[in-house]
């Protein structure tokens, strides 16, 4: 029998200077889960209010929408970075992999869904959620998972707990409904070029297919904020999550790709396999594993 893997608790300190070098953002949203609130430019400080917004000058950090809720990730702009309009192709170091599920079919596993690749159909819906047995750190069908994520998310929270660290499950599934009024309450208070940078159009959500959700840590700390990132809970699963099936579905710096800013916080289940295979290669992104195209803006 092989040996069981050994956890790792430690934290990345090059992945700390990056994130204090941060304080000019920019921000793009996959996981808000309710529309937010007009917000007005704090005139004392140049990064902007508390909310996500993607146009105020300077602003991006992916920081709490009032209440609690999920906010827009984020990344600190860099002179060399690709903005998401002149971004090229996705590499393709895996593009001769084995395909053993569907790309497209929403109760696959690897079902890559991105600004490209809409949910068919759009109003899907998993026929097997679940509320996993894990600490929630919120209710409702938000609480949900399909019932092959909610067994590792299970797996998962237990391993960690016996490490001493606490995750909660911030944001689980969410419907076709939710994400639609969602994303009309940016619209009607952005415009919708500002709401397709601060939220996922109906049918695009990763989390409307209960294979993602949004992690917590147990001290309640950071929670969608870019100081999450620092926090036991997103440390451990940055370093360990791979090991149950879990990936940063929108990791650091490649936002040009997935469409999406930084979210340490943002799991996505593809299997024990897969996520092994992609963090044996340094393969970041689901697009670049599976030979698919970048998809950091809408067609």
């Amino acid at each position: 029998m092989a040996p069981e893997p050994v956890l790792r608790t430690h934290g990345r300190r090059a992945f700390s200077r990056l994130l204090l070098a941060g304080s000019g953002l920019a921000a793009l949203s996959a996981c808000a889960p309710e529309a937010p609130r007009p917000v007005l430019p704090d005139p004392a400080s140049a990064s902007g209010s508390g909310s996500a917004s993607a146009t105020t000058a300077g602003a991006g950090t992916p920081s709490a929408v009032a209440g609690g809720t999920p906010s827009a990730e984020s990344l600190p702009a860099s002179p060399d970075a690709t903005t998401p309009e002149t971004a090229p192709p996705s590499p393709a170091p895996s593009a001769a992999a084995v395909r053993q599920h569907s790309l497209t079919d929403p109760a696959s596993p690897w079902v890559v869904v991105n600004k490209h690749r809409p949910l068919s159909p759009a109003t899907y819906r998993p026929a097997d959620l679940v509320q996993p047995g894990v600490r929630l750190a919120t209710s409702g069908e938000a609480a949900l998972l399909n019932s092959t994520t909610a067994a590792a998310a299970e797996r998962m929270f237990a391993a960690a707990a016996g490490a001493g660290v606490i995750l909660t499950l911030a944001s689980g599934y969410r419907s076709y409904a939710t994400q639609t009024g969602t994303y009309n309450g940016y619209v009607s208070s952005r415009g919708q070029a500002e709401a397709d940078t601060a939220s996922a159009r109906p049918g695009y959500s990763e989390h409307q297919t209960g294979w993602s959700f949004d992690l917590g840590d147990g001290g309640g700390a950071c929670s969608f904020q870019p100081c999450f990132a620092e926090q036991p809970a997103a440390v451990w699963a940055r370093n360990n999550a791979y090991l149950f099936g879990f990936v940063v579905r929108y990791p650091w710096m490649l936002h040009t790709i997935t469409g999406y800013y930084y979210e340490p916080w943002h799991l996505r289940y593809i299997g024990v396999e897969a996520a092994g295979d992609m963090s044996t290669r340094s393969i970041a992104t689901l697009e670049e594993y599976f030979g698919l195209e970048a998809a950091p803006a809408y067609l």
